[in-house]
């Protein structure tokens, strides 16, 4: 059996979906919302679907948010996925009051925003940004994207999008409205702003991606 991998359980989701998708790249995927298995996991895969305060509080309350930070410093590369991507950065404001900001995992710098929904031309275009997109990535190289031909379609469905303090933290961008970070790489944290467990084969090769990552940062 390949790479241990936790799917993080913090109450929101796609989690069996990410499970079984890693688990037929040949590893050994599982879910828990514990924190010690968190802290036992050779990788952390973390997805999601809901707002972000709400994300955060539960994790928060789980005990989860210092396990993955733990984690992550021992050198367990992370992925996270859509809403668990924007958890990767310092703050955010969607789902609190009006003028307020929670505070995100605070792997990577910078906050989320919400996606704006006039072009460069003034045309407007619908939020949430849901379908089919292209992903045009930064730089060769990038151990994710292995074997992924640039600007390679995904699946997404979000209204936020991360807005990073240092651009070295892009490594792929999408157009919607304006461009925008749709993928993320900082050190062995990694962040997919698209679903690659409903993207058909170049999404099974993202996941499948992230495991040789986990594995070879073992070896």
């Amino acid at each position: 059996m390949g790479a241990r991998i936790c799917v993080i359980d913090y109450e929101k989701g796609n989690l069996a979906s990410v499970e079984r998708g890693l688990a037929d790249a040949g590893f050994d995927a599982f879910v828990s919302n514990r924190p010690a298995d968190i802290l036992g996991a050779q990788g952390l895969v973390l997805p999601g679907v809901g707002s972000f305060a709400d994300a955060m509080t539960t994790m928060n309350e789980l005990g989860q948010t210092q396990a993955i930070k733990e984690r992550v410093a021992q050198g367990a590369p992370f992925l996270g996925i859509c809403l668990g991507m924007q958890l990767c950065l310092e703050r955010g404001d969607e789902g609190c009051a009006e003028g307020q900001e929670m505070e995100g995992l605070g792997l990577v710098r910078g906050r989320i925003v919400r996606m704006p929904a006039l072009a460069a031309d003034g045309s407007k275009l619908k939020v949430p940004h849901v379908g089919w997109n292209s992903v045009e990535l930064a730089a060769a190289g990038n151990p994710l994207f292995a074997d992924v031909e640039d600007g390679s379609y995904f699946y997404f469905t979000h209204s936020y999008i991360c807005e990073c303090s240092d651009a070295a933290d892009v490594a792929g961008t999408t157009c919607h409205a304006q461009p925008f970070a749709s993928t993320l790489r900082r050190g062995q944290v990694f962040g997919c702003q698209f679903h690659p467990e409903k993207s058909s084969a170049a999404g099974m090769r993202v996941l499948a991606n992230f495991g040789r990552i986990v594995e070879e940062a073992w070896a």
